[in-house]
């Protein structure tokens, strides 16, 4: 499935590829800042970019929670792209006067109550989450799945007193799947990926939605390589990808 979604995108990026490549002895790279939660679509996202741009590598990703990614790239960190979980933190970068284009909404996602397979902690819902005696993990208010957590919980009026803040949703997923907590706030297409883990979808979820900017940076080591890389998460190629891991449409 993932072979034929690559050689897919490949094709429907052919034209693009055609008119903008270096030629073939003029190899250039891209390094891109992603937020944690994209990954998995990121790794994909990359192997396809590479087919349908031979002469562009992609460095390894960087991934980490958006604004930590933010503060790296705001002090000068060699990234070429950033792809974050959110607008607001977008918005610092921006501010900053790092993003040389207008970021564009490539993806939408929301949270759901990741539990330990089996469910041990008999979670049913957020209400449960109030109990002190349900360990639960969340993301710190200041990284876009903490800002989001709070926000869900807000909505549904429920007050939770988490055992620890993690710096990325990558963080508390790994807790919850090893089951040194109860309850965790996840996105569903983290929670989706991981076996060890099930997923509660709280009914206020459909409310707070996160949405995921990307930009070229002023300080890209090639400026049109870091376009083209842009360019191709928000094509149709790009799209399909996104799908795949569960990621909605912007």
């Amino acid at each position: 499935m993932r072979r034929f979604a690559l050689l897919a995108a490949v094709a429907s990026v052919a034209l693009l590829a055609g008119c903008t490549a270096a030629p073939a002895d003029e190899q250039t790279s891209v390094r891109v800042y992603a937020a944690a939660s994209l990954q998995a679509a990121f790794d994909d996202l990359a192997e396809g970019f590479e087919l349908a741009h031979p002469e562009i590598d992609v460095e390894p990703i960087v991934y980490d929670g958006s604004s930590t990614l933010a503060t790296q790239i705001v002090e000068g960190a060699p990234a070429d792209v950033f792809a974050s979980a959110n607008e607001a933190t977008m918005a610092d970068v921006e501010a900053a006067g790092v993003t040389a284009e207008q970021p564009q909404i490539f993806a939408t996602n929301t949270l759901v109550i990741a539990v330990p397979a089996g469910n041990p902690g008999d979670v049913t819902g957020l209400a449960d989450l109030a109990d002190p005696a349900t360990a639960v993990v969340q993301c710190a208010v200041e990284v876009p799945c903490g800002a989001a957590t709070a926000a869900l919980l807000e909505s549904a009026g429920v007050t939770v007193t988490p055992v620890s803040e993690e710096q990325n949703v990558t963080a508390v997923l790994t807790k919850v799947a090893a089951g040194e907590a109860d309850a965790g706030f996840v996105y569903r297409t983290d929670a989706a990926a991981e076996d060890a883990v099930e997923a509660i979808v709280p009914p206020e979820a459909a409310d707070v939605v996160n949405r995921y900017p990307i930009a070229p940076l002023s300080g890209a080591s090639d400026a049109s390589a870091a376009a083209l890389f842009v360019a191709y998460v928000l094509s149709e190629a790009g799209r399909d990808v996104l799908d795949e891991h569960g990621f909605g449409a912007p």
